[in-house]
């Protein structure tokens, strides 16, 4: 070391010195590149999904109620007015992701003031959700809609206090510019003998419970969804039928997707779909949302 050198110009080489050795500033994500991005916490990254997966929002039968409340929550929060974060909950295979999809994809096909854009973020990684929001935060110009599909949380699983404080109650809270939405088959989000577990062997049980439910509460929106009807059935059946084009008669299809739906012992829009697969495959047409 120079030791004639002046202090000045020491500081300056030090500072240069800890600038090279200083990992690179996190470069702020272009969210202008998809309307749908997938949330990567490690290394943290927006992928973007040039092609989302998904069915018009009028090819969704049966969901009438659920669909008309979703959207308008939905259009409120993409014009800058109050909208509340949601939970769709309740029987498998009746829509309830497609239909946060398809419900995206009709308001940003209409327009907004703001761009809305759709980030999924997976299950295991909902411990990262502060530093995916960090970089949310930062892009106030945009209007995010956060969707994690089949959240659930077992019993050692201690991430969902994360996710409490993210959703309500933290310092930061949840930036202007997001709403998280969230399926799942519980309507607890935790399982049924987990909360009835915690009534018997906890010193305080309704104080346990309590603590474990209150982050259904912090959903200012619950949609649930049921089995559906036969006669909603049929109509899934048939709305597939003719969004894809398939000649076939009626009497046929409605006997066919029956039988279809009591072999796999269920009636909902997943099977319906399944089973309009198969009419396509045994006609020789290619369907695509």
């Amino acid at each position: 070391m120079n030791f004639q050198e002046p202090i000045g110009g020491l500081v300056e080489r030090i500072a240069r010195a800890l600038e090279r050795l200083a990992p690179p500033a996190p470069r702020q994500p272009d969210f202008d590149q998809a309307d749908a991005f997938i949330w990567q916490a490690e290394p943290a990254a927006f992928l973007p999904v040039t092609e989302v997966n998904r069915l018009p929002l009028r090819l969704l039968k049966g969901v009438d109620r659920m669909r008309d409340t979703l959207l308008e929550n939905t259009s409120r929060f993409a014009e800058g007015l109050p909208a509340n974060n949601a939970l769709l909950w309740g029987a498998r295979g009746m829509g309830k992701s497609s239909l946060v999809k398809a419900v995206h994809g009709e308001v940003a096909r209409k327009g907004t003031r703001t761009p809305l854009k759709l980030i999924e973020i997976h299950r295991e990684d909902v411990a990262s959700l502060p530093h995916c929001l960090s970089h949310l935060r930062l892009a106030p110009k945009k209007h995010f809609i956060l969707f994690c599909d089949d959240l659930s949380f077992e019993a050692a699983d201690a991430s969902y206090k994360s996710l409490k404080a993210v959703l309500e109650g933290g310092v930061e809270g949840r930036p202007r510019n997001v709403l998280f939405y969230a399926t799942s088959n519980r309507r607890h989000l935790m399982p049924r003998d987990m909360l009835e577990n915690e009534r018997s062997t906890a010193i305080a049980p309704s104080e346990a419970v309590e603590e474990k439910v209150s982050l259904s509460d912090r959903f200012g929106l619950w949609i649930g969804f049921h089995n559906c009807s036969q006669d909603d059935y049929l109509a899934m059946v048939r709305g597939y039928a003719e969004h894809y084009g398939l000649v076939i008669a009626d009497d046929a299809l409605a006997h066919e997707a029956l039988a279809w739906a009591l072999g796999r012992g269920a009636r909902s829009g997943r099977v319906a779909y399944q089973y309009i697969q198969d009419v396509a495959e045994r006609l020789g047409v290619r369907i695509e949302p």
